[in-house]
């Protein structure tokens, strides 16, 4: 039975290279359950962790308790069987409450930090575009729902900016100046269903209970 971490913003899943030994999610996770340890994990998914949240971005993690139970959950996320919420902060407007995103995605040829959607056929771009399918639902007041099938590099951001909906403290996007030094912007993950799956609820981040009332 796969196990649903938690994981706070501002930490990463996985202790970046320059600082190996730094705080991380996979460091809590062997914390509270050491027994992890002892099983030969693939690279890449120590600890059975399925899947990456980046720095910023807190919420469910969805952690296999062996590695067959690893491999099938591979499976789902490479075929775009489960489908990932997340919430996020924007101060930004716009005149509708629903919209679907459907445009590629790839590496801006200009700058490497960031991600391009592709608005035409001579976007300048860097590598392969990536198919990407975000749907948008506005919650009240500055909280938005993503709902994402797809599994892109920074594909929340991109297509919210892409259609005016910067998050709030994204900078590499439009989004205004960092809400802090250590939490740039908000951006939580819910949880993924599936084909007989589906994430154990994690608690919602303090910012969300002055979002979505109105």
């Amino acid at each position: 039975m796969a196990t649903t971490w938690c994981k706070a913003a501002g930490k990463p899943t996985f202790a970046p290279h320059r600082d190996p030994s730094g705080p991380c999610a996979l460091r809590d996770l062997l914390a509270a359950e050491p027994w992890r340890r002892s099983i030969s994990w693939p690279d890449g998914f120590a600890g059975g962790i399925a899947h990456r949240l980046d720095v910023p971005t807190s919420g469910a993690l969805w952690v296999a308790d062996d590695p067959e139970e690893l491999a099938h959950m591979r499976e789902l996320f490479a075929t775009g069987a489960l489908r990932k919420t997340y919430v996020f902060e924007t101060d930004r407007t716009v005149p509708w409450s629903e919209h679907a995103v459907d445009r590629p995605i790839a590496h801006d040829k200009r700058r490497k930090s960031r991600m391009i959607v592709q608005r035409g056929r001579n976007t300048p771009h860097r590598g392969q575009w990536y198919e990407a399918h975000t749907e948008l639902t506005h919650q009240g007041d500055r909280l938005w729902q993503a709902v994402i099938t797809t599994g892109v590099t920074h594909q929340i951001r991109v297509h919210a900016a892409f259609v005016g909906l910067a998050l709030r403290g994204d900078q590499l996007y439009g989004g205004g100046p960092a809400l802090s030094e250590e939490i740039a912007f908000h951006l939580h993950h819910v949880g993924l269903q599936g084909p007989g799956v589906r994430t154990d609820p994690v608690d919602p981040p303090p910012w969300c209970a002055d979002l979505g009332r109105s």
